[in-house]
């Protein structure tokens, strides 16, 4: 049973006493879909703002995440049979639920109707983009959501841009516009909001992705636990 009700506070039900309202400036995970736009083999190689290894593996962790809480996942791809290449498989793989909308040669996948469409028949207003390129493939679409009406969050960490350069000019430029711009391990802490939940474990697995140090950490947790009851 999630601890979040579709009521539009994003306030916690746990069964534990919580300041009415916290989570009003937070993501309603309730209200959100992720869109993971263009994650293709052949525009990996062209990105220099963030490792590919990187870069990958904060996009399965988005995948893993909208799994886990029950969240609607839209995929696309530019041109994937050109050098683009095709898109990255894990996102199926850690998404089994995702929608794949194919494009037409439209460079910002809102200009796509059945995109567009297929992101307003999920009902939801908040809309998690990540993409390669940032600059384009998530920035294009972005404005286009937030002029829709949509509340817009661009994932700079499991997005990919040419240069540094340009990633911080889009930084700047979704600021200006009202784009929200946030990280992978800030989106999978506002989702999950508390770890007095029954999934705990499943979300400190996700950390591990993003910061593999805090992998390491809870596995010296863990073994520290077994030593102590071990000697019980």
């Amino acid at each position: 049973m999630s601890i979040f009700k579709p009521d539009g506070k994003n306030d916690i039900h746990d069964g534990i006493p919580h300041e009415m309202g916290a989570g009003k400036p937070l993501i309603d995970s309730t209200d959100s879909a992720m869109l993971l736009i263009d994650h293709q083999s052949g525009l990996f190689q062209t990105v220099k703002d963030i490792t590919v290894a990187q870069l990958r593996a904060n996009t399965v962790m988005l995948a893993k995440l909208a799994t886990l809480v029950k969240m609607p996942v839209i995929t696309t791809a530019s041109v994937p049979t050109g050098p683009n290449g095709p898109i990255m498989p894990e996102i199926q793989e850690c998404a089994p639920h995702s929608v794949f909308v194919p494009r037409k040669g439209e460079v910002n996948a809102w200009d796509n109707q059945m995109f567009a469409e297929t992101v307003k028949k999920t009902g939801k207003k908040t809309l998690i983009m990540a993409g390669v390129w940032t600059s384009v493939c998530v920035m294009f679409p972005a404005l286009s959501a937030k002029a829709a009406g949509f509340k817009v969050y661009a994932v700079i960490d499991a997005s990919g841009d040419p240069s540094e350069m340009v990633s911080r000019t889009t930084l700047a430029r979704f600021v200006q516009a009202g784009v929200i711009p946030t990280s992978t391990n800030s989106i999978l802490a506002e989702v999950q909001r508390t770890w007095n939940r029954s999934d705990a474990d499943d979300f400190a697995k996700l950390y591990g992705i993003v910061s593999p140090n805090y992998g390491a950490l809870i596995e010296s947790y863990q073994k520290a636990q077994e030593v102590v009851r071990d000697k019980k």
